[in-house]
């Protein structure tokens, strides 16, 4: 519904964006908040309308900028918005307006459908779902240059990003079911993501076939290479390069570009520390090893710096590192 008035205010104004998104994802501790935070200040700075979103239940974005961020939209600077989606709250409000509809799964039981739905199983998780939905709204907006997502860890992530392909099988399972039992569409069209807000009966028996149109405009969007840009976080560890492989694969399954390689946490050449050149050593042979594997990405290295990387200036010297601004 945010979408959809954002979208209609912006064409009335003349102020719709053919909007690019930018994806960062890796492992916990790899530094995707600092990555993401770095590329949304750098895209604002060059003039960009930007909006940063974090699904993070853990929320570094916050730290990054220093500031307090929360669940409304933030300016943070000129061009700079931000935004951190509390996975739980946006869970909560899905369920209460799911839960309505779930005593109708008795009469499910009555046409013999139970595994149809399986809640547990086969349907998408509900926590995804929401999530899905939420940033669907913001990507339909329509109202920024540029869309930055810091992401909840890999698996989380690459589930969420799945659902458009798990939906619409899930959901042509429904239309077929519609056509057995039209008695039944009204609580179908309420179980389903991306529905009507508010309970009022809906006349239109094809709203099914509407849901399943925008899947296919979020499949299109995040399978789009000239739109959707995806960067995966990774260190110079076995562990990491390891996750990094999967996630590529399920990445290419579902055939969502990748844009970029970032490897951070590089230890600086130090001849006076013995340990830092052990240690650097040891990066070296991971980081040929990454080179090897990922030569097809562009691999952008970012070194570890001698305090953390939060605030602005920290974030714009990233930036620059990142997008090889000088």
């Amino acid at each position: 519904m945010l979408g959809k008035l954002t979208e209609v205010k912006n064409k009335m104004s003349g102020k719709e964006k053919d909007t690019q998104f930018y994806f960062f994802s890796g492992k916990g501790g790899v530094g995707k908040s600092s990555c993401s935070a770095a590329a949304a200040l750098h895209f604002a700075e060059s003039g960009k309308k930007t909006l940063i979103i974090s699904t993070d239940p853990a929320h570094s974005l916050s730290d990054s900028f220093e500031t307090k961020i929360g669940g409304d939209i933030k300016e943070l600077k000129k061009n700079l918005y931000a935004v951190e989606i509390d996975p739980k709250k946006t869970m909560a409000e899905y369920k209460e307006k799911f839960a309505s509809n779930m005593q109708g799964m008795e009469t499910l039981a009555k046409f013999g459908l139970e595994d149809a739905f399986d809640m547990a199983g086969m349907t998408p998780g509900i926590d995804e779902m929401a999530s899905l939905d939420r940033m669907m709204q913001y990507m339909n907006s329509k109202e920024y240059d540029i869309i930055v997502f810091d992401t909840a860890p890999t698996g989380h992530t690459l589930r969420l990003l799945s659902l458009p392909d798990v939906l619409d099988s899930w959901l042509g399972k429904m239309i077929k079911i519609k056509a057995r039992f039209s008695g039944a569409v009204d609580m179908f069209k309420k179980m389903l993501p991306f529905g009507e807000a508010d309970d009022k009966p809906k006349v239109d028996i094809d709203q099914l076939d509407v849901m399943k149109e925008r899947l296919v405009k979020a499949r299109e969007l995040l399978t789009d290479p000239k739109k959707t840009h995806y960067n995966i976080v990774t260190i110079a560890e076995a562990m990491s390069i390891y996750e990094s492989e999967r996630s590529l694969q399920v990445l290419n399954q579902y055939n969502i570009p990748v844009k970029s390689v970032i490897v951070n946490q590089l230890i600086p050449d130090n001849s006076h520390c013995t340990f830092c050149t052990s240690r650097r050593d040891s990066q070296q042979k991971k980081l040929k090893t990454i080179h090897e594997k990922f030569k097809q990405f562009d691999i952008k290295e970012l070194q570890l710096f001698d305090e953390e990387v939060h605030g602005f200036d920290m974030l714009e010297k990233v930036g620059k590192i990142l997008y090889k601004k000088s």
